[in-house]
C-alpha cells in the first residue's frame, strides 16, 4: 500500500532517457581525454566531440551508437554532428552515468 501512495505522488523515475545497449553498440564518450581517464562506462572509447568530424571513419558500419558526455550537451552536439554526415542509429545517452546505471543494470 505504502508502494502504491508513493507512486502516485511521486514524479517520473528518472528524466535519463531509456534505450537499449547490446554487446554490438559503440559506446563513445565525447569528453575530453582528461574526463574520460577520471572515470566512464567499461568498454567505451573516447572520441572527443571536437575530433568527430575528423574520426567519423571509426563510426561507420556501426549497428548501434550511443553518445554520452557529462551533462548531455556535447553528446547532443555529437548525435547532430553525426547525423548531418550520414551516420544513422545513433542515440544521445546523456550523461555517462546515466549509460553505466544501463549497463549495470
Amino acid at each position: 500500500m505504502f508502494n502504491f501512495i508513493k507512486n502516485i505522488f511521486a514524479g517520473p523515475a528518472s528524466s535519463e532517457p531509456a534505450f537499449a545497449i547490446t554487446s554490438e553498440t559503440f559506446l563513445v564518450d565525447v569528453r575530453t581525454p582528461r574526463e574520460f581517464r577520471s572515470g566512464s562506462v567499461k568498454g567505451a572509447v573516447n572520441i572527443p566531440l571536437d575530433s568527430i568530424t575528423k574520426q567519423l571513419g571509426k563510426f561507420a558500419g556501426k549497428s548501434s551508437t550511443v553518445v554520452f558526455c557529462r551533462s548531455g550537451n556535447r553528446s547532443s552536439q555529437a548525435k547532430k554532428i553525426l547525423e548531418q554526415n550520414g551516420i544513422s542509429n545513433v542515440t544521445d545517452g546523456k550523461t555517462w552515468q546515466n549509460v553505466n546505471n544501463l549497463l549495470n543494470n
